[in-house]
C-alpha cells in the first residue's frame, strides 16, 4: 500500500528531483533547442525571403534583358537600313559615274572619228592636187597645138595613174 499512497518525504524528494530536472533541462536542453528551432526558423524565413529577392531580381533581369534585346533589334535594324541606303548610293553614284565615262568616251571616240575623217578627206585633197599637177605638167610638155591629142593623153595618163 504504500506505492498507492506515497509518504510524505517521498513526495517531497520527488518534487524536489523533478524541480531539479526542469530546472537542468530549462537550463541546458530547452534553451538551446528553442534557440536552435528559432535559428533555424530565421534562416528558413532569410532563405525565403532571399528566394523572393532572387525570383524578383530574375523577373527584373528578363525584363532588362528583353529590353536590350529588343533595343539590339532596333539597332541592327537602323544599321541594316542605313548599310541599304548607303548601297543603294554607291551603286547609283557608280552607275551616274559610269554613264558620264561611257559619254566621255563616246563623245571622244566621235572626235577621233571626225579628226580622221579630215585628215584623210585632207590627205586626198592633196594626192588629187598632186594628180592633177602631175597630169597639167605632162600635158603641157607635150604638144599644146591639138587638142585631140591632149584629150587622148590626159585619159592615158588616167588609166596610167594607181590610185592606192
Amino acid at each position: 500500500m504504500e506505492l498507492i499512497t506515497p509518504g510524505l518525504g517521498l513526495i517531497f524528494w520527488m518534487t524536489l528531483v523533478f524541480l531539479a530536472l526542469l530546472f537542468l533541462l530549462k537550463k541546458f536542453a530547452w534553451i538551446p533547442i528553442l534557440k536552435a528551432l528559432k535559428d533555424r526558423e530565421d534562416a528558413i524565413t532569410d532563405a525565403l525571403s532571399s528566394a523572393d529577392k532572387a525570383k524578383e531580381e530574375m523577373k527584373q533581369l528578363q525584363f532588362s534583358n528583353e529590353q536590350l534585346l529588343a533595343e539590339a533589334k532596333n539597332e541592327r535594324d537602323n544599321i541594316l537600313n542605313e548599310a541599304r541606303k548607303i548601297k543603294e548610293k554607291i551603286i547609283e553614284e557608280a552607275r551616274l559615274k559610269a554613264s558620264e565615262e561611257a559619254g566621255n568616251i563616246t563623245a571622244s571616240a566621235l572626235e577621233n572619228i571626225r579628226n580622221e575623217k579630215m585628215a584623210a578627206l585632207t590627205e586626198l585633197k592633196n594626192e588629187v592636187g598632186q594628180l592633177s599637177l602631175e597630169i597639167a605638167k605632162r600635158i603641157l610638155q607635150r604638144e599644146l597645138t591639138d587638142p585631140k591629142k591632149q584629150e587622148e593623153y590626159a585619159r592615158q595618163l588616167l588609166s596610167e595613174i594607181n590610185f592606192n
